[in-house]
């Protein structure tokens, strides 16, 4: 037998141990640290600021209405050495009073070209063509961070004639890619002293413990859970070896834990998503429907005629109750998602019936999951 063949056949032999020892994590898809988990610190801030769109096409808005346009144009004729005369009534279309918001990402440095977000905030018909005029963008604090300009991209579109009009996708809103240029960069610490912190996107001791020993695996000792959440890890003190010791973390890879049972039930669309971790025990379950019909019908008394009497309407009411008959179906109970799935099919009910079908059986004892109604 070649040296190769020998390989091989000693591949398959411990691949085939590997999945008789761990028929389960098979089926587990591995991810990758920086998906579960953060860097303590690294983090983005929230920007906002107060502008003007200038350049529409008559669909500004209307300044009888929205007189903080005005006094904004005012102002910022003002600041340009332009003085109107008291009393001066200005009559705008093509210019548009708008909140300006982005995201400052970690590291970043004066210079840098960010994305903004522009939306109108008066009674402008679009913002489509328009051009944002130099407007600073605020943090939490009240200082300025970066300086938006540029001209903005809508996506959609209008048109109107004959007394008909269409409209295509969102015209208050559009975006300016780099449309702002940071001006002031927001101290981010990689952690404190010897160690860096690592946070779970979601809390759950199994895949914390899992995280500690695929690093510990790497670097022996190195990390330690602090709680459900958080995970200490000794780094390196120097910067440029601490990025690189990050980088290598943040592309370990780890299966997480599979999470608790849980129903999400929308009560406001009827959307029901449920986990594969959920559960059914055996119930017997009848749901009917109880319709109420009330109708209105005007009834005219039409006196004869030289009679000297006056018509007279009335009302008639009649109210119907309908209810329909609710067969007891016999749900089995289901160890798996497809079973769940295939037991709630038989009930044959509607999602929104399906919301009030599930809160019972959680009375009931009969569902094994948490339900929670957003």
């Amino acid at each position: 037998m070649s040296c190769l063949a020998s390989l091989l056949l000693r591949a398959a032999v411990v691949s085939l141990a590997v999945l008789i020892l761990h028929p389960a994590q098979t089926y587990a898809a591995a991810e990758r640290i920086k998906d579960l988990a953060s860097v303590a610190g690294v983090r983005d801030n929230q920007l906002v600021g107060y502008g003007l769109v200038v350049g529409l096409d008559g669909s500004g808005d209307q300044t009888t209405q929205t007189p903080f346009t005005v006094q904004s144009i005012v102002n910022m004729l003002g600041n340009l050495g332009v003085s109107l005369p008291p009393g001066t009534n200005l009559q705008l279309k093509n210019v548009a009073a708008v909140m300006v918001t982005a995201n400052l990402p970690a590291f970043a440095r004066p210079g840098q070209a960010i994305d903004v977000t522009v939306s109108s905030i008066g009674n402008a018909k679009s913002l489509r063509g328009g051009t944002l005029v130099m407007t600073p963008l605020k943090g939490a604090d009240g200082q300025v961070y970066a300086i938006a300009q540029g001209n903005m991209v809508v996506g959609g579109a209008s048109a109107q004639g004959g007394g008909a009009s269409l409209v295509i996708n969102h015209l208050s809103a559009g975006r300016i890619p780099g449309g702002a240029t940071v001006e002031r960069a927001v101290p981010t610490a990689l952690g404190q002293g010897d160690s860096v912190l690592f946070e779970l996107n979601d809390s759950d001791f199994g895949t914390a413990r899992r995280v500690v020993d695929a690093i510990n695996l790497v670097y022996p000792g190195a990390a330690s859970a602090l709680d459900g959440r958080s995970i200490q890890v000794r780094a390196p003190t120097d910067s440029s070896a601490r990025v690189s010791f990050l980088g290598h973390i943040e592309n370990l890879e780890v299966t997480p834990v599979q999470q608790a049972a849980k129903v999400i039930v929308n009560s406001r669309t009827g959307s029901v998503v449920m986990n594969q971790r959920v559960m059914l025990q055996n119930c017997a379950v009848a749901h009917g429907s109880l319709t109420v019909t009330v109708n209105n019908e005007a009834q005219v008394s039409q006196p004869p005629p030289l009679s000297g009497g006056q018509t007279v309407v009335t009302q008639s009411s009649q109210v119907d109750i309908a209810q329909e008959g609710g067969t007891l179906f016999n749900v089995r109970g289901g160890a798996n998602l497809a079973d769940v799935v295939k037991a709630l099919n038989t009930l044959g009910a509607k999602p929104m019936d399906l919301v009030s079908i599930l809160q019972a059986m959680k009375a009931a004892g009969a569902l094994r999951a948490e339900l929670e109604v957003i």
